[in-house]
């Protein structure tokens, strides 16, 4: 049972967290160019804890099913890895960052917050959209062309 929950509704809560991890950033985003620092500030901290839930969840996924590999051997396949390879390399180098950036604002060290976020937000926002991009290839475009 626990496999089958983990092969099935993980990815998809997985998803669902980097998606809702990326509406919080954009969300966010416009607080803060609207001036309501209050309401940025809580969203922003919704959106690390999503990006948080998501991290575990996604390491209880690889630790019960290990990895997988994408279904399909046409143009997809490449698009998937290239869109993996980025995702996967940037998620990690842009933890520390969040983390830092959040502690900034958290400390009201707006200047260097601002001076950070504004590199780490768009790699965040990106690491959050693409996240979903290849739940989408990996468990509905690679099963559909693949067999």
């Amino acid at each position: 049972m626990a496999s089958g929950f983990a092969e099935t509704v993980l990815p998809a809560v997985n998803a669902c967290l980097n998606g809702t991890s990326a509406v919080f950033l954009f969300a966010g985003w416009r607080a803060i160019k609207a001036k309501q620092v209050g309401r940025h500030w809580r969203l922003m901290v919704a959106a690390v804890t999503c990006s948080a839930l998501f991290l575990v969840f996604y390491l209880l996924r690889v630790a019960l099913t290990g990895t997988h590999r994408y279904p399909a051997h046409d143009w997809t396949a490449t698009l998937y890895y290239l869109v993996l390879g980025s995702h996967s390399i940037l998620a990690v180098v842009i933890l520390p960052f969040i983390v830092r950036t959040l502690y900034l604002g958290a400390k009201k060290r707006f200047i260097v917050h601002r001076a950070l976020a504004r590199w780490v937000f768009p790699v965040w926002a990106y690491v959050s959209v693409t996240g979903v991009l290849v739940y989408l290839l990996l468990y509905h475009v690679g099963p559909a062309r693949g067999h």
